[in-house]
């Protein structure tokens, strides 16, 4: 048994894992990253990148559809699901091989293998342990299911199988309107596929402002996606054909398939976390606002801790343990002010609180909201996109949450990320000059709105 000692070992190499192990190394740490399938984790392999892949293709496809409206005359002949994964691959290939050469070029070692807590310091792999001074736990998340509910790859599926799925399906039920199911009900509708999603809260995205579910809800209509709120699944038998799913009001639905996307889980069983000393509650790992374990010189981050399951989370996580290992002054991180993006068609963007986060914090007294229509924005309209920007504000004071629905406004929410975090006044944004015509227009017309000074405003 071979004993290698360094100045931080990092078990998990996705989002928060590699992010910390390459601020770590510019910062002069000797590191040694530990992943047992390929660095990128969920993100780059099974996530945020294979998703997107499929709902550009997915637009594509719509845009071929729709081309006429354009006066472009164009044939849509269907879906190659071949060459869309072709094409997913290659994104997600090229990706891995630039991640893979810029961590090799900072001096960070890699081990390849399933490590193991084996002591407050030290992680086994096989036959050999790796000992840090100090030690970030940030083995990701897994697909989750209901209890009693097998998901078999074939019929009922999870997002890793529906991922290299090799055709498009007839038909399906999503079950789970967060946004992963809210993605691939997307994506799979463009492809030209019937779906319908199951959610048992009263809204889509429900934990994005009502309104801007509202919103994606009436979108999604339009589409011709079907959604059943409010309903709460009871049980699923294999078919002839596919799937028969029974809600609990007795409610029947029948599909190729069944998508089961009610959220992800921590990777940390068997792994030693509880026997090394590490405080868990529910399979997450306890951490303070400073990603510390209860274990001194053990930290945590990404999806095994319970703050927003988002690669970019993952990434600030791991980028401030490393500057805090280091001796480098830090700042907790602020969820609230994370942007939140759903890539779906329209696209859901958020920053900062809801509206009812808002009036709890401040009091429905307390603030102020409007709603500007992007039938204003002459950008939306050449996209052909409905939605809106949405801003809270408290009263004579700072915005305080950003939410937005509309195709492609996911680019938007960077500036938007900016006032929140700036504590912007509504009448300060509402000065800046915004580039016409584009869709960033539609953030600056609704602080003006916002401070009393409208322009193209749709009554």
């Amino acid at each position: 048994m071979a004993d290698n000692t360094c100045d931080l070992v990092i078990l998990g190499g996705g989002s928060g894992g590699y992010a910390a192990a390459l601020r770590a190394a510019e910062l002069g740490k000797s590191v040694v990253l530990i992943e047992k399938d390929k660095v990128g984790g969920t993100c780059l392999h099974r996530g945020c990148i294979p998703t997107k892949a499929l709902l550009h293709a997915g637009e594509i496809a719509d845009g071929a559809r729709e081309s006429a409206q354009f006066g472009v005359n164009a044939t849509f002949e269907g879906i190659d699901m071949a060459g869309v994964h072709k094409y997913k691959d290659g994104v997600i290939s090229k990706n891995w091989k630039g991640l893979t050469g810029l961590i090799k070029s900072r001096g960070i070692q890699i081990v390849e293998g399933s490590g193991r807590l084996v002591g407050a310091k030290t992680v086994a792999v096989g036959d050999d342990t790796y000992t840090g001074t100090n030690v970030i736990l940030a083995t990701g998340s897994y697909s989750r299911t209901l209890p009693g509910l097998e998901v078999d790859g074939q019929r009922v599926i999870a997002s890793d199988h529906a991922l290299v799925l090799d055709h498009v399906p007839t038909s399906a039920i999503v079950l789970g309107g967060g946004v992963i199911g809210v993605e691939f009900a997307s994506a799979w509708k463009s492809f030209g596929s019937e779906v319908t999603i199951v959610e048992a809260l009263p809204h889509l995205v429900p934990l994005e402002d009502e309104d801007n579910s509202k919103l994606l809800e009436r979108a999604f209509r339009r589409r011709g996606i079907n959604f059943k709120l409010g309903a709460r699944f009871a049980g699923v038998e294999k078919t002839d054909t596919g799937v028969r799913v029974t809600l609990e009001n007795g409610e029947t639905l029948e599909a190729e398939l069944m998508l089961v996307a009610v959220g992800r889980g921590p990777v940390s069983a068997d792994l030693g976390y509880e026997q090394a000393g590490v405080t868990m509650d529910r399979g997450f790992v306890i951490v303070d606002e400073y990603c510390r374990t209860s274990v001194d010189g053990v930290y945590a981050v990404g999806d095994l801790i319970p703050t927003l399951q988002l690669a970019h989370v993952g990434f600030a996580e791991g980028i401030m343990v490393a500057e805090q290992i280091a001796g480098l002054p830090v700042a907790p991180i602020d969820y609230a002010g994370v942007p939140r993006i759903t890539y779906s068609q329209p696209e859901v963007a958020s920053v900062g609180l809801t509206q009812a986060q808002a009036a709890e914090k401040y009091g429905a007294d307390g603030i102020k909201t409007v709603t500007y229509d992007l039938s204003g924005n002459g950008r939306s309209a050449i996209l052909n996109t409905k939605g809106a920007v949405k801003l809270i504000a408290q009263q004579d004071g700072p915005v305080v949450g950003i939410h937005i629905v509309g195709d492609r406004v996911g680019e938007l929410i960077a500036e938007a990320q900016l006032i929140y975090n700036w504590e912007a006044l509504p009448s300060e944004v509402a000065q800046l000059v915004h580039p016409h015509p584009t869709q960033s227009e539609a953030i600056g017309e609704a602080h003006m709105l916002l401070a009393g000074k409208p322009l193209h405003v749709h009554e």
